[in-house]
């Protein structure tokens, strides 16, 4: 909860400052974003790659569990595809583009930002922030209504970073090798799903 607020309050101070226009316009042509958008996967690449045990706690997962991130894939990209209907402004391509984050929301507000402008891309912030906040918040109550797997499935791409504590401590220990194949298999599926869909969005 705290990591969420901290980087909200990041995005509060750079949208003031870019309203007051306190850096130069020549500063901002130089593509920042995409610079901004390597260093995250060159981090996302050091985290996993890190951990010498990571492969081999993969291949002792229960077989069923390997669907899991197809699960959530699925029921996220179903969810936004129904909710897109009541939103006539935006196309069904863009729903999918944000929803296509999980969570992830630093990657993919800079994807949807280079493809489709600052407001998108803001949009797409704030939605996958509220997603992983609501994974923080209501853990405890998603184990007990849904089962020790919702708050994975919930957390989307985040479940193996900062929902992690909270999933571990309502879940069990059991499901942290759960929790973090299926963060890993949705970060890997960021970056493809959110710019095919920009890709198709008009």
């Amino acid at each position: 909860m705290k990591a969420s607020l901290v980087i909200l309050s990041f995005f509060a101070v750079g949208l003031l400052l870019g309203i007051f226009r306190f850096f130069p316009q020549e500063i901002l042509s130089y593509n920042i974003s995409f610079y901004v958008l390597c260093a995250l996967m060159f981090s996302v690449g050091i985290s996993i790659g890190n951990d010498p045990n990571s492969i081999s706690k993969f291949r002792h997962l229960n077989p069923r569990l390997l669907f899991l991130p197809l699960m959530t894939i699925a029921g996220t990209l179903l969810g936004v595809l129904a909710i897109s209907f009541f939103l006539k402004s935006r196309s069904i391509s863009e729903c999918l583009a944000i929803g296509s984050g999980f969570g992830y929301y630093s990657l993919s507000s800079i994807l949807i930002t280079q493809y489709k402008g600052i407001e998108l891309g803001t949009i797409a912030l704030l939605s996958n922030i509220m997603r992983e906040v609501i994974t923080l918040l209501f853990a405890p109550w998603m184990v007990k209504s849904f089962g020790k797997l919702s708050p994975i499935s919930a957390g989307g791409a985040t479940t193996m970073d900062t929902t992690f504590p909270i999933i571990i401590r309502n879940s069990g220990k059991d499901y942290a090798i759960v929790s973090i194949y299926h963060g890993f298999i949705l970060d890997f599926t960021v970056p493809f799903l959110v710019t095919f869909f920009c890709s198709l969005a008009h």
